[in-house]
């Protein structure tokens, strides 16, 4: 007969994992003798054997009872159902563990290839980092809003920067942020913006308006956007002299 201390070394576990499994009525409490001690049999030993095997296993407790008196069907049955919820499990550990390794690049936790790779761009062709952390900032919430056109936007905002008046252009927009919301170049700005947004190809009246509006949404409040109300005095001007000529992006 052994000591409760015996048989958590000779099982390898401790005496507080036995102790525990005793309350969860995995193993049951064994007779005590006259001075109060449990002593526990082969048996105790066989079963707490079986227990710590199952556990090891990755079997939950809940289950370990369960298969200590299945038969060999029964076990069968349960083995694989628990061997499909490890699996399952696995795949969402391999889920998190690659989330987690993205944070250490930072925008692509919350932003597809395609936009990581055009923020990359901006940094490259030397935009400021205020204009980068403002851009991302709106194409997280377009991300988020639609996910199912964003890559087609970053695609289209690749394309535009191809073209050196627009890449100027924005250019200009990032230096304006200083600007004061008096500076003449402002109107220059904004007159050259509505210059270059009207020879697009040629379309109708009512499709070239919504055509510029559109433009003007899709290419500008990213960076005009969420932050309009407290980025910059001047952008605010400019955004109101491209509205009086366009009329407000929806």
């Amino acid at each position: 007969m052994l000591t409760i201390s015996q048989l958590a070394s000779f099982v390898g576990v401790t005496v507080r994992a036995v102790r525990h499994y005793h309350a969860t009525g995995l193993l049951p409490e064994p007779v005590r003798d006259a001075s109060g001690y449990r002593r526990y049999d082969a048996k105790a030993a066989i079963d707490l054997v079986r227990i710590k095997t199952l556990a090891d296993a990755g079997v939950p407790l809940s289950r370990v009872r369960e298969l200590l008196h299945a038969g060999p069907e029964q076990f069968s049955v349960a083995v694989d159902e628990i061997d499909q919820d490890i699996r399952t499990r696995i795949r969402e550990l391999q889920g998190h563990r690659s989330r987690i390794a993205r944070l250490a690049d930072g925008d692509n936790l919350v932003l597809p290839p395609e936009v990581v790779e055009y923020l990359g761009r901006l940094r490259a062709l030397g935009m400021s980092e205020r204009l980068i952390e403002m851009e991302r900032d709106g194409w997280i919430l377009l991300a988020a809003h639609s996910p199912d056109r964003v890559t087609r936007w970053a695609s289209d905002k690749q394309n535009a920067l191809d073209g050196p008046e627009f890449l100027d252009l924005f250019r200009t927009f990032d230096q304006a942020y200083e600007w004061q919301p008096d500076d003449p170049r402002l109107s220059h700005l904004a007159n050259a913006t509505i210059a270059f947004l009207e020879r697009m190809d040629p379309v109708s009246d009512e499709a070239r308006q919504e055509q510029t509006v559109t433009a003007l949404d899709e290419t500008l409040n990213a960076l005009l956007g969420p932050h309009m109300g407290t980025a910059s005095p001047a952008w605010e001007r400019l955004t109101a002299l491209l509205e009086k000529e366009l009329g407000p992006a929806s």
